[in-house]
């Protein structure tokens, strides 16, 4: 009892506390329950699970985690024993063992030292580095370079630079389309403004028909910009909130990358800390008071590392929905343009067809000017003879019918 005292006294906590339990695991086809054990004798009072593997036996039952003590095997004690002999212990026994332990209750916040914090730092300095800037500092940027979402993240960078010269172009193009129907809508308003004015019934009905024309083709491109103008707000929300949400939750993962890294390099260096004074025979005061710095970087490090994996998993799938959006809607969202387009272009070629009125029938003798001018100057005899004389005049000019044939080149000038 009283050695049990003086280990319990010898014990450096930190403030932590830990609660027993025993879980039983069955074992794989390889005879592994996927732990790896670090401590134990001659440094060490204490063994402990260094590190549970994904998609073993440990990992789906969830009981243990890095920087539980393990205390026994089958209700064997492995007190005093090495982390080789433990190994050996749980590899000896078939099918299923029991495994005896006291978990550790650790505050991850406690583990999130100024040193991580600067690690952290670091490694975002480095990502943003050029490799011989790097090797030239004494920095490897391989764990940073060979990751592949941040080459898609590049990807979608181009795709999103694409995107904002296509609502360019677009908006260009509409508004000259735009502007064109407000020239058809004016040509139109002029055109039947002159038909109603026109005395003459044939002329009148093709001065109509050709300003209705122009008014047809003003609808045509209302009609045009409605259709394509959604076109334009589907990619803005591609553009605006897909890609900007993806980069959030990019950076996250890399803030979750980063703190994992970190946590790595922290459990390196206090390994070689560990291995230099092993190598020099001198006492270690965390490793010999049960090492529970170093079980609290461990679980950290797993946690930080499960956050990892998770926010990998989320950007994998959110960037492939991505990708498949983008080619699903500018697949489609093109089409509707191009049908759109060809439509309006269609619907003013027929209209345009339909409303062949030349040469347009006039009798300049009996138009508008002339009967204002007959009305204003009609006082005598001399005045019709004057209207007479005209009549012959414009005769001899417009050979032929009563008046003249008023042709587009004419109506132009």
């Amino acid at each position: 009892m009283s050695d049990m005292l003086d280990y319990e006294i010898e014990e450096d906590k930190l403030g932590m506390t830990v609660t027993s339990g025993h879980v039983v695991l069955k074992k794989d086809a390889q005879n592994l329950i996927g732990i790896s054990i670090g401590g134990g004798a001659p440094l060490c009072p204490c063994l402990y699970v260094v590190q549970v593997f994904d998609n073993t036996p440990a990992a789906k039952e969830g009981s243990l985690a890095a920087g539980d003590e393990i205390v026994g095997v089958n209700g064997q004690s492995v007190k005093g024993r090495t982390k080789v002999e433990v190994a050996r212990m749980i590899q000896s026994i078939k099918a299923e063992v029991t495994i005896n332990y006291n978990k550790l209750h650790a505050d991850p916040k406690q583990g999130k030292s100024l040193d991580i914090v600067l690690k952290k730092v670091k490694h975002r300095v480095v990502e943003n580095m050029n490799t011989n800037t790097a090797d030239a500092l004494g920095l490897s940027r391989a764990i940073l370079c060979n990751d592949g979402l941040l080459k898609k993240l590049e990807e979608m960078e181009r795709t999103a630079t694409m995107y904002s010269g296509l609502i360019i172009q677009t908006r260009r193009l509409l508004k000259a389309i735009f502007d064109l129907s407000q020239s058809h809508k004016a040509f139109g308003e002029v055109f039947c403004d002159i038909g109603v004015r026109e005395p003459q019934p044939a002329a009148s009905e093709a001065f109509s028909q050709f300003g209705e024309a122009h008014r047809n083709m003003e609808k045509f491109a209302i009609k045009m910009l409605k259709t394509v103008k959604p076109m334009i707000s589907d990619l803005n929300t591609f553009l605006h909130k897909a890609v900007p949400d993806t980069r959030l939750t990019v950076r996250k993962y890399l803030d979750a990358k980063f703190e994992y890294l970190s946590y790595c390099l922290k459990v390196k260096e206090m390994d070689d800390e560990e291995y230099s004074y092993a190598a020099l025979q001198e006492p270690l005061y965390r490793v010999e008071t049960g090492n529970y710095e170093y079980r609290l970087i461990l679980r950290c490090r797993q946690e930080a590392r499960s956050r990892f994996a998770k926010m990998r998993s989320d950007v994998l799938v959110k960037m492939e929905l991505l990708d498949q959006k983008h080619v699903q809607d500018i697949v489609f969202q093109l089409q509707k343009f191009v049908t759109a387009m060809a439509k309006y272009h269609t619907d003013c070629h027929d209209v345009m067809k339909g409303a062949v009125v030349f040469p347009i029938e006039v009798d300049l003798s009996r138009g508008t000017f002339t009967y204002e001018s007959a009305n204003n100057f009609n006082d005598g005899g001399d005045d019709e003879e004057e209207e007479d004389d005209d009549e012959e005049m414009i005769g001899q000019h417009h050979p032929g019918a009563q008046g003249g044939v008023l042709t587009g080149d004419l109506l132009g000038d």
